[in-house]
C-alpha cells in the first residue's frame, strides 16, 4: 500500500508539472515595463518611449497580469501581435488620442497635447516575443513652464520615467493609474539616496514574487535538499554571494551575457539541484560550490531586469542595493512560506507533534486550497499577477505529500519519500521543459 500511495503522490507531482508548465509557456508573452525618457528644450517637450504597443492597444489590464496569456482577452493581444508592423503603426494615433484625452502630460497643471514625431517597430522579432516599439512624442509648453506631471493610464502596467538633459534629473517608477510628482524642467528633482534605495526594494521583491517562477523553483530546490537548517544556510549564503557579484557587474555594464545563453542555463540549474535532491539526502562537499556557480547565472538574470528598468545614475549604488535586498526578501519569503507548509509534518517526523492533528490540518488545507481554485478572486489574481490556481495547486500537492508523510510515518524517511522527492521530481521536469523551450522553441 505504501508503494501505491508513493506512486500516487508522484502522479500528483506530474500534475503540478502540467499546471506549472503553462506558466513556462507564458514567459514568451511577459509584460515588460514601458521606458519613457522626457526632456524639454525651447518650449518643446519630448517623450521618447520604448513600449509594447500591441499590449497597450489590446485592452488587457497590464496592472493585473504578468503575462498577456493570463488575461481573459489574451487573443486580442495575439491578433495584434500577428499584424505587420505598419498595420500596428497605423493604429497608434488611436492610442495617442486616448492618452491626450486624459491627459497623459500636464505642464504647470495645464494639459499638453502630444503629437507623434517618429515611430519605429522592428520587423524581425519572433512572434512569440514582445515587439518593443520606439515612439517619440512631442508637445509645446510655455517658455516659463516650471514643471511637468506624467499621469500614466490605469491598466497600462509599469512605467519607468527618466528625465534627460539636466543636472540632477528625476527618475521614477509608476504603476498604472499613478502620477509622477512634479518634474522640474530645470532639474533638481532627483531622488535622495534613501528614496532610491526604498523605491527599488519592491522592484527586486516583485521580480521574485510573483514574477520569478524560475527563481522560485531554484530556491525551492535548495529548500527540499534537507530538513536541517545548516545545509539550507550554506546553500542560500553561496547563492546570495554569487548573484550579488554578477548583479553588480551586470548592472555596471562590466559583464554582459546574452539572455539566450543565461536563460537556458538558469533552467539547467533548476534541473541540477532538483535531480541531486533525488539522489542525495544531505549537503555534499561540492554542492555549495555548484550553487555559487549557478548564483552567478541568476545574478546575470537579475541584472537583465535592471536593464529593463534602468537605475538612476546619481543614486546608482543605493538603488542597486535596494533591488538586491528586495530579491533577498523575496527569496526568504519563498522559503518561509514553504517551511510553514511542511512544519507540522517535520514536527511529527521528529516525534514532537500530534499525528492525528497534523493529518486533520493537512486534509483541511488541501481541501481549502483546491476549493479556492474554483472561487473567482480577481483581486488576488491581480496581486499575484497570475491565475490563482498556479500557486494553489502546487500548495495542495505539498499538503497532500505532508499528509502521506504523517500517515506513513513508520516507513524510512517519510518526509523525504512523500514530500521532498516528489517535489524535486516536479521541479526537475519543469526546469527541463523550460530548458528545451528556451533553447529550441
Amino acid at each position: 500500500m505504501t508503494t501505491t500511495f508513493y506512486k500516487l503522490i508522484l502522479k500528483l507531482a506530474y500534475a503540478l508539472v502540467l499546471s506549472s508548465g503553462m506558466a513556462g509557456l507564458a514567459q514568451a508573452h511577459e509584460v515588460v515595463p514601458t521606458i519613457a525618457d522626457v526632456q524639454s528644450s525651447d518650449g518643446q517637450v519630448t517623450l521618447d518611449l520604448r513600449v509594447n504597443l500591441e499590449a497597450l492597444m489590446s485592452g488587457i489590464d497590464l496592472d493585473a497580469v504578468a503575462d498577456t496569456n493570463d488575461a481573459e482577452n489574451a487573443s486580442d493581444y495575439d491578433s495584434l501581435r500577428a499584424l505587420p508592423a505598419d498595420e500596428v503603426a497605423a493604429r497608434a494615433p488611436e492610442l495617442l488620442a486616448r492618452w491626450n484625452a486624459l491627459p497623459l502630460l500636464r505642464a504647470d497643471g495645464e494639459p499638453v497635447a502630444l503629437e507623434a514625431v517618429a515611430l519605429t517597430l522592428p520587423e524581425d522579432v519572433n512572434p512569440e516575443l514582445p515587439r518593443i516599439a520606439e515612439w517619440s512624442l512631442q508637445g509645446t509648453v510655455p517658455q516659463d513652464t516650471r514643471g511637468l506631471v506624467v499621469a500614466w493610464p490605469d491598466g497600462s502596467g509599469a512605467l519607468v520615467l527618466r528625465q534627460q538633459g539636466v543636472e540632477n534629473p528625476y527618475t521614477g517608477y509608476l504603476d498604472g493609474g499613478a502620477e509622477s510628482p512634479e518634474i522640474l524642467l530645470a532639474g533638481g528633482g532627483q531622488q535622495s539616496a534613501w528614496e532610491a534605495f526604498a523605491s527599488y526594494i519592491p522592484v527586486g521583491f516583485d521580480h521574485i514574487l510573483p514574477k520569478g517562477l524560475d527563481h522560485i523553483l531554484f530556491v525551492l530546490g535548495l529548500f527540499f535538499l534537507s530538513t536541517h537548517l545548516r545545509p539550507l544556510i550554506w546553500q542560500v549564503t553561496a547563492f546570495t554571494a554569487a548573484h550579488t557579484v554578477t548583479l553588480a557587474l551586470g548592472a555596471l555594464g562590466w559583464v554582459t551575457v546574452p539572455g539566450s545563453i543565461v536563460e537556458p542555463l538558469i533552467a539547467a540549474s533548476i534541473v541540477y539541484v532538483a535531480v541531486e535532491n533525488i539522489f542525495l539526502a544531505g549537503l555534499s562537499p561540492w554542492r555549495p560550490l555548484v550553487i555559487f556557480g549557478f548564483g552567478l547565472l541568476h545574478g546575470l538574470g537579475f541584472a537583465s531586469v535592471l536593464g529593463e528598468f534602468g537605475l538612476p545614475q546619481d543614486q546608482f549604488i543605493p538603488a542597486l542595493i535596494g533591488f538586491n535586498i528586495g530579491v533577498e526578501i523575496g527569496q526568504l519569503t519563498v522559503i518561509a512560506v514553504m517551511f510553514l507548509c511542511v512544519w507540522q509534518a517535520l514536527r511529527v517526523m521528529r516525534g514532537q507533534g500530534d499525528p492525528r492533528a497534523a493529518k486533520g490540518l493537512y486534509v483541511a488545507l488541501t481541501v481549502i486550497a483546491l476549493a479556492l481554485c474554483i472561487v473567482p478572486m480577481p483581486a488576488v489574481a491581480a496581486l499575484l499577477e497570475a491565475p490563482v490556481p498556479v500557486f494553489l495547486i502546487p500548495l495542495a500537492l505539498v499538503f497532500t505529500g505532508c499528509f502521506l508523510s504523517v500517515q506513513f510515518r513508520q516507513v524510512a524517511a517519510p518526509y523525504r519519500r512523500f514530500v521532498a522527492i516528489p517535489a524535486s521530481v516536479a521541479i526537475a521536469v519543469i526546469g527541463a521543459y523550460w530548458f528545451v523551450e528556451r533553447v529550441f522553441l
